[in-house]
C-alpha cells in the first residue's frame, strides 16, 4: 500500500513550482556579488527571491536576511543578547534563551517583558498557538509562516525566524526578518554579504527555491487550503476519539495550527507509536524532528503540566496540502487497530 506522508511539521515535500525554480537557478553560473552580466543575474534571482519572501510574509520595509535555517536565524537574532523564553520553545530558540516565562495548562506563555523576550508563534508539537503583545524582541515563526495569515508588520516585533522547507521549499535555507534599523552584529564575518549581517557566499539555488515556496504558500492561504486541512484534522480528532477514550488531545479547545494534532496514550510510548505506524506505512513524529533520536518526555508537554508518563507517550500528526480524507481514514483506522492490540498485550 502506498505510504502517508503525515509529518509536514518536520518538513513540507518540494513543492513541483519550487523544483522548476531550483532548476532554473543552477543554470545561473555567476557569483551574486560579482559585478559582470553573470553575477547580476545571479543577485537578480536573489533580490527576486527576497521580494518574494518578504511579500509573502508582510514584511514590506523590513531586512530579510538569507541565513542557512531557522536555528542559524535564532542564533543570529538570540545569542548574547540575555533574551528570556519559556521551555515550549524549539531547542534552536531555548539554546540561547533563560527559559523562565511561565506556560499554562492551555500552553499559553505568560510573556513579562516583550522587549527582552524570544517566544514562538505556534508550537511545532502541538500546534497551540500563541496571543502575543506586540513589542517582542524575537518571534519563533517558522511553524506559522504558510499555515497561519501571518504578517511580520502586523507582528510588531524586532525580528522573526522563518524556513523554507516549512513551506514546501528546500531544506537548508531560512531567513531573519528584522525590522528596518535593528541592531544586529553578524556572526559569520567575510565578504559582508546580505547588508553585512551574514557573510559568504548566497546559497542562489535555495534562495531561488525560498522565494517560489513563499509565494505559493501565500496562494494556498488565500485559496482556502489550509481550512480544507483544517476540516481533515478535526475529522481525524474526531475518529480517534471516538475509540479511544483514553487518549488526550493536547491544545484541542485552544487555537492550533490547522494541519496540527497531538495526542497522548497513556501507557503507550510516542516512540513506539512512531515504529508501528511507519511499518504501517504513515510517517509521524513523537516530537520536533530536531530533537530525533532522544527517547524521553516531551518538554513541551511536560512544561505544560503533563507527567512524565503521559509527556512521552504523545504523537503528532501534521497534515499538509496534499493530504485526503481517506489518508486521514486510513491512519485513524490502523492506529486503533494498534491500540486495541496495545491494550490487549497490556491487560
Amino acid at each position: 500500500m502506498e505510504r502517508v506522508y503525515l509529518d509536514h511539521n518536520a518538513t513540507m515535500p518540494l513543492r513541483t513550482e519550487v523544483r522548476d525554480a531550483m532548476i532554473a537557478a543552477m543554470d545561473v553560473a555567476g557569483n551574486p556579488s560579482s559585478v559582470h552580466a553573470e553575477g547580476r543575474l545571479a543577485k537578480g534571482l536573489v533580490e527576486r527571491a527576497r521580494a518574494q519572501v518578504a511579500t509573502a510574509f508582510g514584511a514590506d520595509g523590513a531586512d530579510v536576511v538569507f541565513v542557512s535555517g531557522a536555528t542559524e536565524a535564532a542564533a543570529l537574532a538570540c545569542a548574547g543578547r540575555g533574551l528570556l523564553g519559556a521551555e515550549v520553545e524549539h531547542d534552536a530558540v531555548r539554546a540561547w534563551i533563560d527559559p523562565v516565562l511561565a506556560v499554562d495548562a492551555a500552553g499559553q506563555v505568560a510573556v513579562t517583558e516583550p522587549e527582552r523576550s524570544a517566544v514562538q508563534l505556534a508550537n511545532s508539537e502541538t500546534g497551540i498557538v500563541q496571543d502575543l503583545p506586540q513589542g517582542l524582541a524575537v518571534i519563533d515563526a517558522t511553524q506559522a509562516f504558510g499555515k497561519l495569515p501571518v504578517a511580520f508588520n502586523w507582528l510588531g516585533c524586532d525580528m522573526a525566524l522563518i524556513s523554507a522547507h516549512k513551506l514546501g521549499g528546500p531544506k537548508g535555507i531560512g531567513a531573519l526578518v528584522m525590522k528596518r534599523g535593528t541592531d544586529l552584529a553578524a556572526q559569520i564575518k567575510g565578504g559582508g554579504q546580505e547588508m553585512g549581517r551574514r557573510s559568504g557566499t548566497e546559497n542562489v539555488i535555495g534562495i531561488a527555491g525560498f522565494g517560489a515556496a513563499a509565494e505559493a504558500a501565500a496562494r494556498d492561504l488565500e485559496n482556502g487550503v489550509w481550512e480544507r486541512v483544517e476540516k481533515l484534522r478535526n475529522i481525524l480528532d474526531s475518529a480517534i476519539e471516538a475509540d479511544a477514550k483514553e487518549t488526550i488531545f493536547v491544545g484541542k479547545d485552544t487555537r492550533r495550527l490547522p494541519n496540527t494534532t497531538c495526542f497522548a496514550t497513556p501507557g503507550w510510548k510516542g516512540e513506539t507509536q512512531v515504529m508501528q505506524m511507519d511499518l504501517a506505512g504513515f510517517a509521524i513524529s513523537a516530537g520536533s524532528a530536531c530533537s530525533s533520536g532522544k527517547v524521553k518526555a516531551s518538554a513541551v508537554l511536560t512544561a505544560m503540566g503533563f507527567d512524565a508518563a503521559t509527556a512521552s507517550s504523545a504523537i503528532r500528526v501534521s497534515l499538509g496540502p496534499q493530504t485526503t480524507e481517506d489518508d486521514v481514514m486510513r491512519f485513524a483506522e490502523t492506529w486503533r487497530a494498534k491500540w486495541e492490540k496495545h491494550r490487549a498485550r497490556a491487560a
